[in-house]
């Protein structure tokens, strides 16, 4: 019952939503100063939403309710609790969740103050099907993090960046040219994507608005030129399964190598072991520009709600907004998605180089087929990385696998 109910209000989002969008402009009187909205979190950052809350209830008498939740449940909690009636009015979390939040229309579109104010990659990640359907608070992707003690400019390709790198190894000054993590049983598809897309070889193709399709992209020659490149890379001992994380980490801290690629979540360590470091795009490997994944954290409004007006303001009105976005840059150390928030960021060097590296990169596909893609791809990747076969055969094989698993009616099997 529950199901049906949310199709209806998601049909009639558009209508609700012009209404929700009149009365934003003096937001402050059209609220109800008596209601109060629940807030979804996870843990993380319970504390700093509910020090917004409390400027937001100032602002407008609105009282707001934090609700922490772990982060690796809080989504399907969140479904249950909509299917059950009783949800939080708005929702944290990424955008890659939209796949499942969209279609089983738990979520409102809602209209974004400013598209242009916001980084374009962080506006992509929050459409769905051409409907936009959450805030962009934050975009967090991998980049090339430099040594500066070790070189001082950095080529303009991968390749140039590897040879780079040897010459340091080869005089001593260095034991890897570039720590690239793998695992012991499959590569890092995450990790190693922009030199995938440097190729022309992305997972999915996109539509004319840049949204995804579900059609495969990442076949044929571009996918054959890649794999190629993962082979070689292999054999010059750049890609080692025994580089996990915790030794590319490691290697980096003991400055024993110019270059790693890496995400925000590991330079907080090399600041504060006193490294300088630069943080760049990952040069391409192939004829085309690199770009990585980028994750993009947004605040989704409960299609159920019966708060609806008060929350689509909290996260439209509210959190889209510098003061609030840059509160949370603070707290959690990710690059805010709203540029004016970025360009206010002038003592941290880090952070704005991040947000640099992504500004062109790809959203994390939301659509439901890139869960299948993760089942195949790093493991295929470990087998052309360690040459346990011809490269372009395994990386056909894997093609196939992906779309034979993605064919329609395969994913309601």
């Amino acid at each position: 019952m529950h199901r049906r109910i949310r199709y209806v209000a998601l049909l009639a989002a558009p209508l609700a939503l012009l209404s929700l969008t009149a009365c934003s402009s003096d937001a402050q009187s059209a609220l109800d100063p008596s209601a109060q909205i629940t807030v979804w979190a996870d843990e993380s950052r319970t504390a700093v939403l509910e020090s917004l809350g409390e400027r937001y209830t100032a602002e407008t008498g609105v009282a707001v309710r934090v609700v922490g939740h772990d982060n690796e449940t809080i989504r399907d909690d969140y479904s249950q609790a909509v299917d059950r009636g009783d949800g939080p009015d708005v929702l944290i979390g990424a955008h890659d969740w939209l796949g499942q939040l969209v279609s089983t229309g738990s979520v409102l579109p809602v209209e974004l103050p400013d598209r242009s104010a916001f980084v374009p990659v962080a506006v992509e990640a929050m459409a769905y099907d051409h409907v936009t359907y959450g805030v962009p608070l934050s975009t967090e992707n991998v980049a090339l993090v430099r040594n500066d003690a070790l070189v001082s400019s950095t080529p303009a390709t991968f390749d140039a960046l590897v040879a780079q790198g040897q010459e340091l190894v080869e005089r001593g000054d260095a034991v890897y040219p570039v720590l690239l993590q793998q695992t012991e049983a499959a590569s890092d598809p995450y990790h190693l994507y922009p030199l995938q897309t440097s190729f022309g070889a992305p997972v999915f193709a996109t539509n004319e608005d840049g949204s995804y399709s579900d059609q495969l992209a990442l076949g044929g020659d571009a996918g054959h030129a890649y794999a190629d490149y993962l082979a070689a890379l292999g054999e010059q001992g750049v890609l080692d399964p025994a580089i996990t994380s915790d030794v590319a980490k490691a290697a980096f801290l003991a400055g024993q190598s110019p270059y790693i690629v890496t995400g925000p979540w590991s330079t907080g360590e090399f600041v504060d072991a006193g490294l300088q470091i630069s943080v760049l795009p990952v040069p391409p490997a192939g004829p085309l520009p690199s770009q990585p994944f980028v994750g993009v954290q947004g605040a989704f409004v409960n299609s159920s709600s019966l708060r609806a007006a008060a929350a689509t303001d909290f996260v439209t009105g509210f959190l889209a907004g510098p003061d609030a976005q840059l509160t949370l840059y603070r707290e959690s150390g990710r690059a805010p998605a709203l540029r004016a928030a970025v360009e206010e960021i002038t003592d941290d060097a880090v952070v704005r180089g991040f947000s640099a590296a992504g500004a062109d990169g790809a959203p994390m596909p939301s659509i439901p087929q890139m869960s299948v893609v993760w089942t195949f791809w790093g493991g295929s990747e470990h087998l052309v990385i360690s040459r346990s076969g011809e490269a372009h055969r395994l990386w056909d094989e894997m093609v196939a696998s992906i779309a034979a698993a993605i064919a329609p009616g395969a994913l309601e099997q």
